[in-house]
């Protein structure tokens, strides 16, 4: 569910570009495609997945045994995140024509009528549910959770009215590997709140660096992101203690081991490196651009990188 919000905007207003900027000509598929936000769906099945793998690892129970674990919640997960973002473009219609990247929604451009994408919306987040409650009860509820801290908390009340619309937004974005644990261990472990923790710090400077590269388009909107609000230094500040706040999340997943802990952490002062050597280019822009891009290739090194290291 990231970005962010994962299911957030960019981890959810992002989806593919060509999806939304080419939509005069796209079919009822790519229309259908760009209503679930197809991007942000398959970047949170990454997360999912993780949260599957680690709990079967660190539970003694073998990966192929438990197929049906897995793609119940893959597809199920996959499904409340796509539920999720047709809702979210359900209530944003009224706005998205306002900024570049949503103004070629179906729901703006009038090729599908509203009712139908809310009643799309809620199809699939129930379906999704069902699925989910199959594995555990624990993993039904946190997708719910989820569900309505991204349609209600973020969407229909914090993005509008808050600059903290982010921070509220993170929660459901860091909620998929969470459901991935649940779905095999309904008693979390410690690790699987690790997992929840790193989603949750990783999408405050992941989604200012957009929203900095996006200000205008968001100030046209009324949306009261930070660089809106705060400023551009305000924001660059943020990012940097947001990125400083996961240094020490690497040291609380000791049991991936010495490699994962050096890769993570290499990672993470990375991230710092490029904010202290971006500074050189003296544009706000390419800085942000800079640091949403590693950002992306951050999260998807990390995650990959912790399944690879439990088959090693």
């Amino acid at each position: 569910m990231s970005s962010p919000k994962a299911y957030s905007e960019a981890v959810v207003d992002g989806g593919p570009k060509t999806l939304e900027a080419g939509v005069g000509e796209t079919s009822a598929w790519k229309d259908f495609l760009a209503l679930i936000k197809i991007g942000i769906v398959n970047s949170n099945a990454i997360t999912t997945f993780t949260g599957v793998w680690l709990a079967l690892h660190f539970s003694g129970l073998r990966f192929l045994d438990n197929l049906d674990i897995v793609f119940l919640t893959l597809i199920g997960s996959s499904l409340i995140i796509a539920g999720s973002c047709s809702l979210n473009n359900y209530i944003d219609r009224d706005i998205d024509h306002l900024m570049e990247r949503t103004k070629g929604r179906p729901t703006v451009t009038g090729k599908v009528e509203p009712v139908k994408v809310m009643v799309l919306g809620f199809l699939l987040v129930g379906i999704g549910s069902l699925l989910l409650f199959m594995t555990t009860v624990t993993a039904g509820v946190i997708g719910l959770i989820g569900v309505f801290s991204y349609v209600v908390l973020y969407s229909m009340w914090s993005k509008r009215l808050h600059v903290s619309n982010t921070i509220v937004g993170s929660v459901s974005g860091a909620v998929p590997p969470l459901i991935g644990w649940a779905a095999v261990d309904g008693n979390l472990d410690v690790m699987a709140w690790v997992l929840f923790l790193i989603m949750f710090i990783w999408q405050p400077p992941h989604f200012y660096a957009l929203a900095m590269r996006r200000a205008e388009e968001y100030r046209a909107a009324n949306i009261p992101m930070l660089p809106v609000v705060k400023g551009f230094k305000k924001t660059k500040q943020s990012i940097v203690l947001w990125v400083t706040a996961l240094l020490p999340l690497p040291f609380l997943l000791t049991e991936l081991g010495i490699p994962f802990l050096v890769l993570a952490t290499a990672l993470n002062i990375g991230w710092l490196a490029l904010g202290v050597y971006a500074r050189k280019f003296k544009d706000d822009i390419i800085w942000a651009k800079l640091m949403f891009v590693y950002s992306l290739q951050y999260l998807t090194i990390l995650f990959v990188a912790m399944v690879i290291v439990t088959l090693i």
